[in-house]
């Protein structure tokens, strides 16, 4: 299951936020749509991402992923009520850690696309929503369950930003919280960090 998670939040992930700026007013599900023909050509046209140069999957991750997420919200929800003990060069050192995590994560799995085929469902929050999600479903083909993703988001002044995703009913912030939860009570904070680093520098081999 934490196999197939991390599959298809790089995919889905990827194909909703590889947008241009000026995209940025365009309802949440909308930008989806629009954005999936264009980054599906992505993956099957360039041959560094099919060859897996780590190179060219962290460029497209770094400049077309990150600016659309709202890591510090991502990782104050996955600390829980362990936030507001942490300090402020703590919260530092873990959105970076988190954020790393996450980017090596997705580059290490950017490579399985294997032509499946995204939906896109109509947004039904009000059209002055600050927060909604977008549901997808991803058509896996070959006799598998499509895998139902929701994207909750917000809207800021930069634009949409994600906060969490949910795939097949498993939020992404709940599943790190766990984890977190039981680092911090093991060894604190610094214990926390310092498995985020380890387990940062392992990836990086990878």
């Amino acid at each position: 299951m934490k196999a197939l998670f991390n599959k298809i939040i790089v995919l889905v992930t990827c194909f909703l936020l590889i947008v241009p700026v000026s995209a940025k007013e365009i309802p949440p599900d909308q930008l989806v749509r629009n954005t999936v023909d264009e980054v599906i050509t992505i993956l099957k046209q360039d041959d560094g991402i099919k060859k897996g140069q780590k190179d060219r999957v962290l460029d497209l991750i770094e400049t077309k992923i990150l600016p659309h997420f709202n890591f510090t919200r991502m990782t104050q929800l996955a600390m829980g009520k362990n936030w507001s003990k942490v300090e402020a060069q703590q919260r530092k050192e873990l959105v970076s850690e988190f954020q790393t995590l996450l980017v090596r994560t997705y580059s290490n799995a950017l490579t399985n696309y294997r032509d499946e085929v995204i939906e896109v469902a109509p947004l039904t929050s009000q059209p002055d929503a600050k927060t909604t999600k977008v549901k997808t479903r991803v058509i896996q083909g070959r006799g598998k369950e499509p895998v139902p993703i929701d994207y909750s988001m917000e809207k800021t002044n930069q634009g949409w930003k994600v906060y969490d995703v949910t795939v097949a009913g498993v939020s992404l912030v709940t599943n790190y919280r766990s984890t977190f939860n039981s680092e911090i009570k093991k060894a604190g904070v610094e214990g926390l960090i310092a498995s985020l680093t380890k387990k940062n520098k392992s990836l990086e081999g990878q």
